[in-house]
């Protein structure tokens, strides 16, 4: 990379509160030649609120592995350009890796410019536990799918946090139910940081009565925070359970074990697989 190679800066944009963007933001918009936007004419609109007159061009799933080309070359002959998604950190469920993958593999410099992330944003304020936690994205559009995502879910990951769609959010709340339990601990982040920001705290079925209580709150975006199994203590889990556990422990991995067990029983795998890597460890 020499001196003349341009940088690629990757600037995270308001995800409702105009605000919210910084200082530094603002300015790299202003100073590189082009920015790469998701959605022209969306971003469009924040750029003219902000008097940002940079041109813009069009980054999206369609035409990102396209595109990156014609980025990567221009940064190389010294242009500066940046990346913004319709609202966020760009990459966090939004179109980006390829381009920040291709930068890299071809000597351009990469700058992030930090700012609002939704999944940051939610769980500051959720209550739920943040020293570790797992961000999986949108889940699937189809049921079926979804509860297998979310029987795939491995244990200790501390809180889950995914993107819901409004149409889906009550289907998917069903899902949560059916396969993480009717008790689980829940928290409904919508419409952060914009007019109508509201969260609700509870078991699946609370949620969806406090959605069902106003139409307005079955809008916008959504963000659905879920916290960790409870702790099972040994006795709370029957002789004949833990009996078929020790055996297969003595054939299988941790894991495998853990998942047939709560098979053969129909008892739920995270409890079994947290009671496995005690006497493992034991």
């Amino acid at each position: 990379m020499t001196k003349q190679t341009g940088s690629l800066y990757v600037v995270a944009t308001p995800i409702g509160n105009l605000a919210d963007i910084s200082e530094r933001a603002i300015a790299t918009l202003k100073q590189v030649s082009c920015i790469a936007a998701e959605d022209t004419r969306h971003t469009g609109k924040l750029l003219a609120h902000l008097g940002v007159q940079t041109r813009t061009l069009a980054l999206h799933d369609h035409n990102e592995k396209q595109r990156s080309a014609s980025i990567i070359e221009r940064c190389l002959a010294g242009e500066d350009l940046a990346l913004v998604s319709d609202a966020g950190t760009p990459l966090i469920s939004d179109p980006g890796y390829n381009l920040v993958r291709q930068c890299r593999a071809a000597g351009v410099r990469v700058v992030p410019i930090p700012g609002p992330s939704a999944v940051i944003t939610a769980l500051c304020a959720a209550g739920l536990p943040t020293d570790k936690f797992l961000f999986i994205g949108f889940l699937a559009a189809k049921s079926s799918q979804r509860q297998a995502q979310l029987a795939a879910l491995p244990a200790d990951v501390g809180t889950i946090v995914c993107y819901e769609t409004a149409r889906r959010i009550q289907a998917c709340l069903d899902d949560v139910a059916l396969v993480l339990g009717a008790d689980r601990e829940l928290v409904l982040a919508k419409e952060l940081t914009k007019t109508f920001e509201a969260f609700c705290h509870g078991t699946p079925a609370h949620i969806q009565a406090w959605l069902n209580e106003d139409p307005q709150r079955c809008q916008g975006e959504m963000v659905l925070m879920i916290a960790s199994e409870p702790a099972r203590a040994a006795s709370d889990i029957s002789e004949q359970v833990q009996n078929t556990l020790k055996i297969l422990l003595a054939e299988l991995p941790v894991k495998q074990a853990a998942a047939l067990t709560a098979q053969i029983h129909n008892e739920k795998k995270n409890a079994l697989y947290k009671l496995a890597l005690e006497w493992a460890g034991s």
